[in-house]
């Protein structure tokens, strides 16, 4: 089992390092790890945020355990040369598709959602969102209109074929839990969203014990905040996606908590926590380790073969915190390690 490290940015390294120590902690025969440099450490040392070293080792690895990137230092420069732009190549280069994003609320974490308790603890679900298409993969650009204004363009854009293939994903994943898929579009407006609606209901028909349901995505943005119960797992886009989980890890407490997936059509997947790389907080030993340790924890599931290790470690993180451990954005103050020594003080 070949992992291949690519911290990054910000906070990545401090929270990767916790993720390897727990890996470790479980003593799996044969794991082994690489480390490369990506987006803005990547930029700074060798002037690309993936370089072909780094893309190099993400093709010859089992499976990417990813940190964050982001450096307000690359702001200004041209956009193929940003940190974000690294993801955004891993994913089409490794073919890297579908996103799963569970959101789970932790008994222990009511406290620290946004919603009411009641509310809160209803939260248990999966979003499928799309991740190789859609507007941030669409031609995109700046112009001037014939008055001379300068004017933004980015083009939004999926076909019958990634539609339908993000859709099983939806489906497959609906069945192994709880037979409900709601479809999250745009289609009143949106013909890119009509076509979306069209196949994943010519999809149906293959999976016809999953409850099919359809809602726009300004209603489903406002449905997780009232009654987040009523989801199981949600498809969606890639942009709508991209916005219905950083609202749903919220929901679920903080956005520390979250883990997520990136799969190709052959399971390979890139790991990594829904967070940023909270360049506020690098190095002070403020970050949450927990939603890169929990990506960890879906790395041993869903790509290396290893559930039951992945069992191990979603326990020992739910004992951790039973145990009262809090980093800051969860109302405490353990450091960056301490929770990490929690997690493995009950592994």
């Amino acid at each position: 089992m070949f992992i291949a490290l690519l911290p990054g940015d910000g906070i990545g390294p401090e929270v990767i390092t916790e993720a390897r120590r727990v890996l470790e902690a479980l003593a799996l025969t044969g794991l082994q790890f690489e480390e490369a440099l990506v987006g803005g450490a990547a930029y700074k040392a060798v002037g690309h945020p993936l370089p072909q070293t780094t893309l190099d080792l993400a093709k010859r690895a089992d499976a990417i355990l990813f940190g964050a990137v982001g450096d307000p230092d690359c702001d200004a420069l041209e956009r193929h040369l940003r940190p974000e732009q690294a993801i955004l190549g891993l994913r089409k280069e490794l073919e890297l598709f579908a996103n799963l994003r569970p959101a789970t609320l932790f008994p222990e974490l009511a406290d620290a959602s946004a919603l009411r308790p009641e509310v809160a603890s209803q939260i248990d679900m999966v979003i499928v969102r799309e991740t190789n298409g859609d507007v941030y993969f669409g031609e995109k650009g700046m112009r001037t209109t014939a008055d001379g204004k300068r004017e933004g363009y980015d083009i939004m854009s999926y076909n019958e074929d990634e539609v339908r293939r993000i859709a099983r994903v939806g489906f497959e994943t609906a069945m192994a839990r709880g037979k409900k898929l709601c479809s999250v579009d745009k289609a009143n407006v949106l013909e890119t969203s009509q076509l979306w609606r069209d196949v994943v209901i010519e999809t149906a028909s293959d999976f016809p014990e999953v409850a099919l349901s359809h809602m726009y995505v300004d209603n489903a943005a406002m449905q997780l905040v009232r009654n987040p119960g009523q989801f199981d797992v949600i498809v969606t886009g890639n942009l709508f996606g991209d916005i219905l989980s950083d609202q749903a890890s919220m929901c679920a407490g903080s956005i520390g908590m979250l883990p997520s997936a990136t799969l190709n059509i052959d399971q390979k997947g890139l790991y990594e926590p829904i967070h940023g790389s909270a360049p506020d907080i690098a190095g002070q030993g403020k970050a949450n380790p927990l939603a890169t340790i929990l990506s960890a924890a879906m790395m041993l599931r869903y790509s290396l073969g290893h559930p039951e290790a992945a069992d191990r470690i979603e326990a020992a993180v739910a004992a951790a915190l039973a145990t009262g451990a809090r980093s800051p954005d969860l109302g405490g103050s353990h450091s960056t390690r301490e929770m990490g020594d929690a997690v493995l003080a009950v592994l």
